[in-house]
């Protein structure tokens, strides 16, 4: 499969009309995937909790747009912020195991490679924070 412009304005189309204002491309054959790979398309709105994934790391890679990752402690501290922005030479960042994060979206039409073991996990109470 080539991941090509077509793609990307085609799930980011899709993006737009959603509800959540996001939408996932799985590159994965099925949930169970040992590795989860998808295509994210994202826009400015979008309400992605506070998080973290206890067994898993997690890469984002800007393919196009721009995004700001936030970083929090156990104390819902907020100890880091990272502006992903390709056209400014940032192209993406791994988030370890257990790091409690979230991120904004910036530009209309932002799409991200994202990658984390799996299999696919919904995210627990627990593994959430609400300020």
């Amino acid at each position: 499969m080539l991941i090509e412009e077509k793609l990307l304005d085609s799930v980011t189309s899709r993006a737009k009309t959603s509800d959540r204002l996001r939408m996932n491309y799985n590159l994965h054959d099925s949930l169970d995937a040992k590795a989860q790979r998808l295509l994210n398309a994202l826009e400015p709105g979008t309400e992605l909790p506070i998080h973290r994934h206890q067994h898993t790391a997690e890469t984002y890679i800007v393919l196009r747009g721009a995004i700001k990752v936030l970083f929090y402690n156990d104390e819902r501290m907020l100890t880091n912020e990272f502006m992903i922005n390709p056209l400014e030479g940032r192209y993406g960042i791994h988030i370890p195991a257990s790091q409690w994060h979230t991120l904004e979206v910036l530009e209309s039409g932002t799409v991200i490679f994202e990658v984390k073991d799996g299999p696919y996990v919904p995210l627990q109470p627990e593994d959430i924070i609400r300020l």
